[in-house]
């Protein structure tokens, strides 16, 4: 299943015309541009074989290590993803992507390495299981990871990046880190809570030092010691209080929408049958 998420290069045509040479060949063309989980998610919502093998088209993921990923599904093992020993990224990439996965460990709680990514051999079980989750904020390792399956790693080999430059910017992933994050874990609402106590802690040494000073006659403003006491202790309330109900309302507005993770515009099953 090749997935086009709605690119602006001639991509769906490459893919009609490999469909047509290889009928069993199934091309999936995104309305627009979802993300490349949302993609992810596509292809797997369509995919009917036992086992599967999710890569990336940039043939960075070399298909040639596809045999060792499917080798290593045996027994109770759902789930093999190629461990990049020699990352063929730039200095900038790997350290972005270093970064990306540091943060996201931190705001959800987990370790992650940065080696693996989404390469990897998944059963049928761990797909079905991966298509039953709502959740429309998609992210393929940390839903993985939640499962609970078996998981073990492979060393694969890594290629170079024949054309174009990956969309990540450093800046995109640590966006998407703390999306994840909101979406995924409950750590950053207790960072605002956290940060708010610091404040009224701030705010209660402020006030004992203003009547220190009002007791001893450095203060002769009548109102002064209650009044900078009261609006930094509210103002450390309010802004804990809005920032827990604007984090939970942004999450749960997204998801009360309850809009598919994807669209698909075209399918060439439709006049391969």
């Amino acid at each position: 299943i090749l997935v086009d998420d709605n690119s602006p290069d001639h991509a769906w045509q490459r893919i009609e015309e490999i469909s047509r040479i290889h009928p069993h060949v199934r091309g999936l063309r995104l309305a627009r541009n979802f993300g490349q989980h949302a993609a992810i998610s596509a292809g797997l919502a369509h995919a009917t074989g036992s086992r599967m093998i999710v890569m990336d088209c940039d043939l960075q993921d070399i298909p040639e290590e596809i045999p060792k990923l499917l080798a290593g599904l045996t027994g109770d093992v759902e789930v093999v993803l190629g461990q990049r020993v020699d990352r063929q990224d730039s200095w900038l990439k790997r350290t972005g992507s270093m970064m990306f996965y540091k943060a996201l460990g931190w705001l959800t709680d987990t370790k992650y390495d940065h080696t693996t990514a989404n390469f990897g051999a998944y059963s049928r079980k761990v797909v079905d299981t991966l298509n039953c989750m709502p959740e429309s904020d998609r992210f393929l390792p940390l839903l993985v990871r939640w499962t609970g399956f078996k998981t073990v790693k492979v060393a694969v080999s890594h290629g170079l990046r024949i054309e174009g430059r990956s969309s990540y910017s450093l800046g995109k992933l640590l966006q998407m880190a703390m999306r994840i994050a909101l979406s995924f874990s409950d750590k950053p609402l207790r960072m605002v809570m956290l940060a708010a106590l610091c404040i009224a802690a701030v705010a209660a040494a402020i006030a004992v030092f203003s009547v220190y000073r009002y007791s001893s006659g450095d203060i002769r403003v009548a109102g002064f010691t209650s009044i900078i006491a009261s609006i930094w202790l509210v103002g450390s309330i309010v802004m804990a209080c809005i920032g827990v109900l604007g984090l939970y309302l942004g999450r749960v507005h997204g998801e009360a929408k309850k809009r598919p993770q994807f669209l698909i515009w075209q399918d060439t099953r439709k006049w391969q049958q």
